[in-house]
């Protein structure tokens, strides 16, 4: 049965450092309008109650009793076992050694409560119902016969998050701390991790070393635009910011495929950059890497596509090969030498599926 024909009912929040969001999904779609409350964020008894209040008045709009809760929370957190660290936008957070968030509402509702990663939730959405279908009913529509199982999600937005789907299942690791792509090595600098270059903030200083103007109203998406020729400004720099960024995505996606050999799906708010990073992404994971006598070798043993451009999609689902006889046989097998993977921008948009991944985590734990 497909996960998103379960009809069970999951109740699911938004939490963010002003607003929670407070709402119930079904079959992957939401069954109540969605409730809005002020976080509290300096209080931590009055943002508790608020979670609890929130959960109650979904609760009593629901056509039948919800089986779980499932959300994602801001980290540092031990996602399993529901414990939510200090938290920089939630301050109210930051007076515990640590807040016993899922226990409390365990305790409160007589629910299970799964808590999650947005990096993982968002990747977990993406493998069930984004990306990873997507590619392989193309598959089966050309005639090929390979399914993808594995996935490795990354968000761009004011850090570099990431999740890790392995044969369908969200891998979380045995502390919860799995897919910390943000602390790979800086390929740019090794003094740094990869988040010093990647994010909204990264852009931001890329642009105003390479332009040498310090220009504090430009956002992200005004760097974009320049990089695109919409808007006036020093083009090269912006066009730079956004190649030194990929530069640093890619070698951090070069290691994790390396181990996980798998489809690539980009979220996050500098997601609608793709069109920029992504081919500098897919030319440095297509590159080589040195021997100690110098001789060069491909920097994976997976050749990497770009999904959004269809030409590139077209040879991607080719999947072409040989056949080869089976020896002391007559019969005959298909061989594809190349092993490809693909990167594309996420199929269902950001907060959509860190919504949907939460509803999936849920059903997957309790199935």
């Amino acid at each position: 049965m497909n996960i998103l024909d379960d009809k069970r009912i999951v109740m699911t929040l938004d939490a963010g450092g002003t607003n929670f969001v407070f709402s119930a999904l079904s079959g992957g779609k939401e069954v109540v309008n969605s409730i809005h409350h002020p976080s509290n964020a300096h209080d931590l008894d009055l943002c508790l109650r608020t979670l609890i209040k929130g959960f109650e008045e979904v609760k009593a709009k629901l056509p039948q009793p919800p089986v779980a809760i499932s959300f994602a929370f801001p980290g540092p957190a031990d996602y399993k076992n529901g414990i939510i660290g200090k938290l920089p936008n939630l301050p109210a957070f930051n007076k515990s050694n640590g807040v016993a968030l899922g226990p409390m509402l365990e305790d409160h509702f007589k629910l299970p409560v799964f808590i999650g990663n947005d990096g993982d939730l968002f990747t977990l959405a993406e493998s069930a119902a984004g990306v990873v279908p997507f590619i392989n009913e193309q598959l089966a529509a050309h005639g090929v016969n390979k399914a993808y199982k594995n996935l490795f999600g990354i968000t761009l937005g004011t850090g570099f998050g990431a999740g890790m789907v392995i044969n369908n299942r969200l891998n979380e690791g045995d502390n919860g701390s799995a897919s910390e792509v943000w602390l790979t090595r800086n390929f740019r600098n090794t003094n740094w991790y990869s988040e010093c270059s990647v994010g909204v903030r990264p852009v931001l200083n890329h642009y105003q070393k390479f332009s040498g103007r310090d220009d504090a109203s430009l956002t992200p998406k005004d760097i974009h635009d320049i990089a695109l020729g919409n808007l006036e400004g020093d083009q090269q720099a912006a066009l730079l910011a956004f190649r030194e960024m990929a530069l640093v995505i890619a070698e951090s996606l070069c290691n994790a495929i390396t181990l996980i050999d798998g489809l690539i799906v980009i979220g996050g708010g500098l997601a609608g950059a793709f069109d920029l990073i992504a081919p500098d992404i897919i030319l440095a994971m297509n590159g080589t890497i040195c021997k100690t006598d110098g001789t060069e070798i491909p920097r994976l043993i997976q050749r990497v596509y770009n999904l959004e451009d269809p030409h590139q999609l077209e040879q991607f689902l080719a999947y072409r090969g040989v056949e080869i006889e089976v020896p002391f046989s007559k019969r005959k097998v298909f061989y594809a030498e190349e092993k490809r993977i693909g990167i594309c921008k996420t199929k269902l948009g950001t907060s959509q599926a860190v919504a949907l991944g939460a509803y999936v985590h849920a059903l997957q734990h309790l199935s």
